[in-house]
């Protein structure tokens, strides 16, 4: 194949402790470290990986955001992918939007493989992959564990609930990719100076002629309940009567 998308997404670091702003707005992201969404990170590092084996010529990277997102871009090139492009909005996007903007961008690129993560750890809504595949109207393998390619058919391998299913589908597709696939490489300080060389592209979304307006509007934020203190018990009696005083049995 000649080229693979690949989705990067900003998104708080999932080292940090996540607070709600005192208005209920949303998430606070002041002085917050933040990086590639950790999904993202493995599907970059598949597509790198593939491209290595000769099985791909060129990984490009893409992200929807604001001109910050361009730090995680850039660390998507040091890498190793070879080109990057940022379609820039100052709005949030909901999930059909991102969507719409990579079936834009794949006609754009003529690309052969869409590579995203299963899901972003922001939002948790798993559902981009699924929707660019019906817009494309191409194949779709989700929750990727294992991925090879033979001429233009990819073989993917992904957890169920009952154990492995293996999947074959014909290229074109979309893939995503799941925590067990890899684990991502480590970016080193003379990649990421040969990264500030490479080409990364600034697309405003609105001269791609997507509608930015989310379908899905979020109207308030609020942290999960506090962890109740734990009781003890004295003995098996004591814990059925605990038990049955909270309604459990």
């Amino acid at each position: 194949m000649e080229k693979i998308l690949v989705g990067l997404k900003r998104v708080v670091d999932y080292n940090v402790r996540v607070q709600v702003k005192s208005d209920g707005s949303g998430v606070e992201t002041d002085g917050v470290k933040m990086s590639i969404n950790p999904f993202d990170e493995i599907a970059l590092e598949e597509a790198l990986r593939i491209r290595e084996r000769g099985d791909a010529n060129e990984v490009v990277v893409v992200s929807i955001g604001s001109s910050e997102s361009q730090q995680q871009l850039r660390t998507g090139l040091a890498m190793g992918a070879d080109r990057a492009i940022l379609v820039e909005t100052a709005s949030s996007t909901d999930a059909l939007t991102v969507a719409r903007v990579f079936r834009t961008i794949i006609d754009r690129e003529n690309a052969d493989l869409v590579i995203l993560g299963k899901q972003a750890i922001d939002d948790d809504n798993s559902q981009t992959g699924q929707m660019l595949a019906a817009l494309w109207g191409r194949p779709q393998a989700t929750f990727a564990s294992e991925l090879t390619f033979d001429g233009t058919t990819a073989k993917v391998t992904r957890e169920v609930d009952a154990g492995l299913e293996t999947l074959e589908i014909d290229l074109p597709a979309v893939i995503t990719v799941d925590l067990r696939l890899n684990e991502p490489r480590y970016v080193k300080l003379p990649d990421i100076m040969k990264a500030k060389k490479k080409p990364l592209d600034t697309i405003p979304l609105a001269d791609l002629g997507v509608d930015g307006a989310p379908e899905v509007k979020e109207t308030a934020y609020k942290p999960p309940e506090g962890r109740q203190r734990g009781i003890m018990v004295e003995d098996v009696a004591g814990l059925v009567a605990a038990l049955n005083d909270k309604g459990l049995l």
